[in-house]
């Protein structure tokens, strides 16, 4: 493990206008981990994910990125730097094809690897390979998903940054998703911080959770640790959370 974290969000408020969404987050993730963070809709997660790359800005703390400080930083360099996300929502182009989507994610690359990228996100998601010629609108919510990540990671990130990837997906392709992202994280080492309300599943990929409530950090542990206690399984895991 590096002497600093990859990603260090230090004591960061983000507030809408006069609204505070962030109430002193702090939080990290080091090279190689699978980073979770869980909690209700409208706790401020993915108000933190989009406060890591610069829109809004943090009004006070810091967010560091391989130690440096990148809090005012705008979006557009923060992905040059070798962040990538997948957003909530998917958010693709749904009138370009699977492969100008994945063209797009890439565009912030070495294109020499270009090949060698598609190639894994095809081995990932082979049925994308299947749909490459398809217009992004057409496919199933599953398969919007799993383009989303794709294109994320056609920008050869350091750190994926995944936001709600199971939201409104069928159980079986939640399992798929799932196993996709721990397969980065095995096979090529990829750093991940995963935004998750199914708690069940992030919790069990995770080498450590947050729990967010009300745009603050309330509890912190391994994956493990987070899922054995009984705070976490009546707010998260009992009627129908997992």
């Amino acid at each position: 493990m590096s002497a600093h974290p990859l990603l260090a969000v230090s004591e960061v408020e983000t507030f809408y206008g006069r609204i505070q969404a962030l109430r002193g987050v702090s939080l990290d993730v080091h090279q190689g981990e699978i980073v979770t963070l869980i909690g209700a809709n409208g706790a401020g997660k993915s108000t933190l994910m989009m406060t890591i790359c610069g829109s809004p800005q943090a009004r006070s703390g810091r967010v560091l990125y391989d130690g440096q400080d990148i809090t005012t930083f705008p979006t557009h360099q923060i992905m040059h730097m070798g962040i990538a996300q997948s957003p909530e929502g998917r958010r693709i182009f749904g009138r370009m094809t699977v492969m100008e989507n994945l063209m797009i994610g890439a565009s912030v690359a070495d294109q020499k690897f270009f090949d060698e990228d598609l190639e894994r996100a095809f081995a990932l998601f082979p049925r994308l390979k299947d749909r490459r010629d398809q217009r992004g609108g057409t496919l199933s919510g599953g398969e919007q998903q799993m383009l989303a990540i794709a294109r994320a990671l056609m920008a050869r990130p350091r750190l994926l940054l995944l936001d709600e990837p199971s939201l409104g997906l069928a159980p079986l392709v939640v399992k798929q998703i799932f196993g996709a992202i721990g397969e980065l994280n095995r096979a090529d080492g990829l750093t991940v911080f995963l935004v998750e309300q199914n708690a069940y599943h992030a919790l069990k990929l995770a080498h450590r959770g947050y729990v967010m409530v009300n745009g603050q950090i309330t509890m912190s542990g391994t994956g493990t640790e987070l899922l054995a206690r009984d705070e976490i399984r009546a707010a998260y895991l009992e009627g129908g959370a997992h």
